[in-house]
């Protein structure tokens, strides 16, 4: 078997499967693959379509969670932070009540790729609203709301550890 390799996004993944996208990489044929699985970019190009977008699978399967005030795309999230979206909860005093306001922000790196992987991060921030920790409670909810979840976080890996050694697929219908 070849020697295993410390791919970083892929890192907590069987060393079989490393091996592979490290020869799919070394072939040149990584980003061919990942194209020819997820051949077209969504559509969400802007904030208010992000919010929509969110707000609809926030609609079907967390109805009584607490309201989104805010989902945008965010230039400041980053790979290197491990972040590729983040939920917050700014709490504010008005008058004698303290009201909460809970915003889900993506990094701008979900506007050109598929919408699996979109709808793979806006699963994962909304899943956060109810479940905090990364446990098996909060991945649970993740395949509740989308069954594949899991494929398409390891293929998004692959997608990040292709623009780490190749640069950035172009995706048909991409912004």
């Amino acid at each position: 078997m070849a020697s295993v390799v410390p791919l970083k996004y892929l890192a907590g993944y069987p060393d079989n499967l490393r091996v592979q996208v490290q020869q799919l990489l070394d072939r040149g044929r990584l980003g061919e693959v990942l194209l020819a699985k997820y051949p077209q970019a969504h559509g969400v190009r802007t904030d208010k379509a992000l919010y929509e977008y969110v707000m609809g699978l926030k609609n079907d399967f967390l109805r009584n969670s607490e309201p989104l005030s805010k989902v945008a795309f965010d230039s400041k999230l980053h790979v290197i932070a491990h972040a590729l979206g983040t939920h917050t909860a700014v709490s504010r005093v008005q008058g004698s009540k303290l009201k909460a306001k809970r915003e889900i922000r993506v990094a701008t790196l979900f506007k050109d790729v598929p919408a699996e992987f979109l709808r793979m991060i806006a699963v994962h921030e909304l899943a956060h609203i109810k479940e905090k920790a990364h446990d098996k409670a909060f991945y649970q909810l993740c395949t509740h709301m989308e069954p594949q979840y899991h494929q398409y976080e390891f293929d998004l890996r692959v997608y990040l550890t292709h623009m780490d050694e190749v640069g950035k697929l172009e995706w048909p219908g991409a912004g």
